[in-house]
């Protein structure tokens, strides 16, 4: 399967820059917006969330952003909704990022069949076990074209990690640590090591590492060990405020990528 996440990873292997945000957030009708103006300020590749009542894998920011979104009036099928034109404006990969239960609500088919109409590339569902996953829905995925992207923690076995390579398209998303998401200063030394541990298993799936960065330094760092780093606690956050939503994520990705 060759869609954009693929075409992404042939053309850049280094310096990737993910961003996630909350469908619906901080205003229902922002999420095209933000989707263009990251685009606009060089992002490579953007997780929509699709907003959850009990998010148990998200930091407080997050948490908070999905309760918003959701009294704000967002929902799978709005979301779908506010996307359907999303790929007359914007080329770069998209992957929905969520919880498994609004999606075995909308009806897992009918929401691999919305994903694909709309130009969806991948999809990451934290709490779908990977059995689950092989047994139920691998062939639904591919028939839509979407990858499905598996995450690994520092706790990961060689052994399961491996597994998950093999079983794995797109890319793999390296937690960098085993707490919930959220912003941190700096990489710790058994963060490094993890990194370290993983580059030696030579995998096929090139890797983004997420959770923890939220700044230019740790998207350095973390840049060294893989082909690009995702953000997202740190960009919800930057959503709040004075200036126009604009205003915000261009800043916010210039303090990223280049600051002064």
């Amino acid at each position: 399967m060759n869609n954009r996440i693929n075409q992404l990873f042939q053309e850049k292997d280094k310096n990737i820059l993910s961003v996630y945000f909350t469908a619906g957030y901080p205003e229902l009708n922002d999420t095209v917006t933000i989707i263009q103006e990251l685009e606009k300020n060089g992002v490579n590749l953007i997780e929509i969330g699709m907003p959850f009542s009990d998010p148990v894998a998200d930091g407080p920011v997050i948490q908070n952003s999905s309760l918003i979104a959701l009294k704000n009036g967002m929902s799978v099928k709005k979301l779908f909704e506010q996307l359907q034109n999303i790929r007359k404006t914007v080329k770069i990969p998209l992957i929905l990022m969520g919880y498994l239960n609004p999606v075995l609500q909308f009806g897992v088919e009918n929401f691999c069949k919305k994903c694909q109409e709309v130009g969806i590339d991948g999809l990451i569902i934290p709490d779908l076990p990977l059995n689950e996953y092989l047994s139920e829905y691998k062939s639904l995925f591919e028939a839509h074209q979407l990858h499905n992207i598996l995450l690994i923690t520092p706790q990961t076995s060689d052994e399961r990690i491996l597994q998950i390579d093999a079983e794995s398209s797109g890319f793999i998303y390296m937690v960098s640590s085993s707490s919930t998401t959220g912003m941190k200063q700096s990489v710790a030394k058994y963060q490094t090591e993890y990194f370290e541990r993983v580059n030696r298993l030579g995998l096929k799936n090139p890797q983004l590492i997420g959770f923890g960065i939220s700044n230019h330094e740790t998207f350095q760092n973390t840049c060294k060990y893989a082909g690009g780093a995702i953000i997202g606690s740190a960009f919800v956050k930057a959503l709040e405020g004075e200036l126009t939503l604009n205003e915000r994520i261009s800043g916010f990705v210039k303090t990223i990528v280049n600051p002064e």
